[in-house]
């Protein structure tokens, strides 16, 4: 007898037949409850299409505004800067004017250490200052006189002892005047240069103290 293949079910048929009794019993719980996805027949797939605009940057508003806020803080900048300049040319002049309008007291005249002190007209006075960007008292003369090779401390009470105490009938242009809490060098007659008090600038003065006490340096 011929042989002769056996049939071939249908896939449907062979599924049911077949795999489906095969599946075990948590296998064909899970296919039973999955969730089923339908799409209709005639169902169209449809796309959105954004138009895109480019807006050029002299027409953006947003970039010109922070343009314009750039250049108003170099506008600024600028302004300060030149506000600074004027001012510090200002403070220029004004010293230059103060040293010019000084009249050194005759007697001065000559004396190494008047002719030093006399440079620093128009500085102002700073507290615990000690250089010409800014004195106190005892900065100012301790400065003086050191450039003479004479070196005192920064202290207004202390420099008196580094000298020779002279009577005032005696006292010379040139010798350190010291008042309780206050040191100025002479510069003869009834005048004194120093730096004075906040507020003030290093200058020729009427000796306002009574009864100071002269020191002879060197």
């Amino acid at each position: 007898m011929a042989a002769q293949a056996a049939p071939v079910e249908a896939g449907h048929a062979k599924m049911n037949s077949v795999d489906l009794n095969a599946l075990t019993s948590q296998a064909r719980e899970a296919l039973s409850n999955a969730p089923v996805v339908t799409v209709a027949p005639d169902a169209e797939l449809t796309v959105e299409k954004a138009a895109v605009s480019v807006v050029s940057a002299a027409e953006n508003e947003d970039y010109q505004a922070e343009l314009a806020a750039a250049e108003a803080a170099e506008a600024a900048e600028a302004a300060a800067a030149e506000a600074a300049e004027a001012a510090e040319a200002a403070a220029a002049t004004t010293v230059s004017t103060a040293a010019a309008s000084v009249d050194v007291p005759a007697s001065a005249i000559g004396n190494s250490v008047i002719s030093i002190a006399s440079r620093y007209v128009g500085v102002p006075y700073v507290s615990g200052g000690g250089s010409p960007s800014g004195f106190d008292c005892s900065g100012f003369t301790a400065y003086v006189y050191g450039q003479l090779g004479i070196s005192l401390p920064h202290s207004s009470s202390a420099q008196p002892g580094y000298g020779t105490q002279v009577p005032a009938s005696e006292a010379q242009p040139g010798d350190l005047m010291w008042t309780p809490g206050h040191v100025s060098i002479y510069a003869g007659g009834n005048t004194m240069i120093d730096a004075s008090k906040p507020g003030t600038v290093v200058d020729f003065r009427t000796i306002w103290q009574s009864n100071p006490t002269f020191i002879r340096m060197g």
